[in-house]
């Protein structure tokens, strides 16, 4: 029982510590995989389900900080981007699975995970091909591990360039899988990059649905269990209402500023959701068609936005 109640002491520590200025996103994330890697996160907390909520409604809360000419200039901007990355991942990763006699379960999750987004993705398209649960497993635990490194790698790289915030917004949605850690890292790098990258990154999920019945019949799965991300109509709405309704900004603007602490807690969260046990479990095939795949889309993306986007 002492055990107990001090693991949940200092998860609740640390879940409160993410509302304050000290702890980043990339520092939410290592404080909730170390938590988990010593074993201080209670097993009775539903981790996953709580950050799948949260998730869902910080992003909804976002949308009172979009400007609505901003968010539709930004998905004319990025639509062809987005329809070209997603529809060559896909394609890409089959090949490149099939190269490498990858279990074609498991490439196509990890292919739809990093064409879209990520865990959500997965969720999605598991169902419609009657995926078995060995290869989510594995098609998450790689998700997730490539998902810390470009919360750290992106705003990195995105200095290191002397990306503007349009670039790097533009890139960190197309190239970063799960929406948690593309808001972390655009975040890390500047609000405007962060309005961006959130727009973009809900449009290009949006396709979760498409992707979903697109694998239904690869698979030829009789499946018709598809999960709709409701959640981006909502934070359209958002955007929609804060526009139409204009005299309450300075509570759209305290909405806007509490989610985007929430979104820091959600990465506190999902690191609690890492473990060495699941980084094992993945193996190192998955893992290198995952890192081989997600570089390929990275690089070239990267390339075209420093030659197209300014």
């Amino acid at each position: 029982m002492r055990s107990y109640i001090r693991n949940y002491g200092l998860f609740t520590l640390a879940a409160l510590a993410c509302f304050t200025p000290w702890v980043s996103s990339p520092v939410a994330l290592t404080l909730g995989f170390l938590l988990t890697s010593f074993g201080f996160v209670p097993h009775t907390i539903p981790v996953t389900k709580i950050t799948k909520k949260l998730l869902a409604y910080s992003i909804v809360g976002l949308g009172f900080g979009i400007n609505i000419d901003q968010a539709i200039h930004a998905t004319e901007q990025g639509f062809g981007i987005i329809v070209t990355s997603i529809f060559c991942t896909l394609f890409i990763g089959t090949l490149l699975a099939k190269k490498m006699k990858l279990e074609r379960e498991t490439g196509h999750l990890i292919a739809a995970g990093t064409a879209i987004c990520g865990g959500s993705a997965i969720a999605a398209v598991a169902p419609a091909i009657n995926a078995k649960d060995q290869p989510v497993g594995m098609a998450l635990a790689v998700v997730f591990v490539l998902n810390s490194v470009a919360l750290f790698l992106f705003p990195v790289v995105g200095h290191v360039l002397d990306m503007s915030q349009v670039q790097f917004g533009t890139w960190a949605a197309i190239a970063i899988h799960d929406t948690s850690s593309v808001v972390g890292a655009a975040q890390a790098y500047g609000e405007q990059s962060l309005q961006i990258a959130t727009t973009l990154k809900l449009a290009r999920a949006l396709w979760i649905v498409p992707v979903a019945f697109l694998s239904a019949m690869m698979f030829k799965s009789e499946s018709k269990k598809i999960t709709i991300p409701f959640f981006i109509l909502f934070y359209c709405a958002a955007i929609i209402f804060c526009d139409q309704v204009p005299q309450f900004s300075a509570a759209y603007h305290t909405i806007y500023s509490v989610a985007k602490q929430t979104l820091v807690l959600c990465l506190f969260l999902i690191g609690c959701g890492i473990s060495i046990g699941k980084l094992k479990e993945a193996g190192p095939k998955p893992m290198i068609f995952g890192v081989a795949l997600w570089a390929i889309i990275s690089i070239s993306s990267l390339i075209y936005i420093m030659t197209h986007i300014q």
